[in-house]
């Protein structure tokens, strides 16, 4: 595999590499760049663009560029500039919608727990209510489930309760809606899942596999474990393993609609 810079691809090391240089001028590019939900006072719908550009530390930076220059280059130079730099765009935007919308779905899943336990407040339903929403809690709120479990009808501890979760149900939006999401990693696994698709068979020797695996598994397999880790939301995993898919899921709509169009594209 050949790695002489292609224009789109340099612009891009470039920009990423400036922006996040500016964190070590002050500017709080993080803050400034990142992705919130909409409903949160610091969203601004650039943010949906900006957010690509900008990552969270060097090893996050690295990562991502990394992948921009290994498998970048070969698709600039079988797309043309142009269309390569609209599908990084293009699968960059739709990783941010995708992590939007499955946020929206968490939040009205947590909305709607919340709703159910303040009209029907028992033991087993707040040992089903953390376990769902904040299993990480558990151990700080045995206590005094143990002590809800025991007094079941008491009306001071049946409000106790309801307080406990109100206030888990605020501290968890505003965590949902507040913290931006960064990084580059939708627009890179956009372009892991072209390679897939156009290079099939290609062989990849990569670190971590001790034998060469075909483009083709590679990103299938990737693409599987995105799904689980996403699906599993273990707590202190702070990946946005949705906008992954949602840069994976992009790009094969893209290419999809682009091969139906051949005659129009090649």
């Amino acid at each position: 595999m050949q790695f002489n810079l292609t224009p789109i691809v340099k612009a891009l090391l470039l920009i990423n590499v400036g922006i996040f240089a500016l964190q070590f001028m002050g500017v709080d590019i993080v803050n400034l760049f990142g992705l919130r939900y909409p409903t949160s006072s610091q969203f601004l719908p650039h943010q949906f663009l900006t957010y690509m550009f900008t990552q969270s530390d060097p090893g996050h930076l690295f990562s991502n560029m990394f992948g921009l220059f290994i498998f970048g280059p070969m698709l600039e130079r079988f797309w043309g500039s142009n269309r390569f730099l609209f599908f990084y765009l293009f699968t960059g935007i739709g990783a941010s919608l995708l992590y939007t919308g499955i946020n929206a779905y968490q939040l009205h899943e947590l909305q709607q727990g919340t709703e159910a336990y303040v009209q029907s407040p028992t033991p087993s339903h707040l040992r089903s209510y953390i376990r769902e929403f904040v299993p990480q809690a558990r151990g700080a709120i045995e206590v005094f489930s143990s002590q809800f479990e025991d007094n079941a009808t008491d009306p001071g501890l049946i409000n106790e309760s309801v307080r406990h979760v109100k206030s888990i149900y605020t501290a968890l939006y505003n965590h949902m809606i507040n913290i931006p999401m960064v990084g580059a990693s939708g627009a890179i696994f956009g372009i892991l899942m072209a390679f897939g698709l156009l290079f099939p068979n290609t062989e990849l020797f990569l670190l971590f596999i001790p034998f060469p695996i075909k483009a083709k598994y590679f990103v299938a397999l990737y693409g599987l474990y995105e799904f689980y880790a996403g699906i599993r939301r273990v707590a202190g995993d702070n990946v946005a393993h949705f906008a992954h898919l949602g840069g994976m899921l992009f790009a094969f709509i893209l290419i999809r609609y682009w091969g139906n169009q051949r005659n129009k594209f090649y």
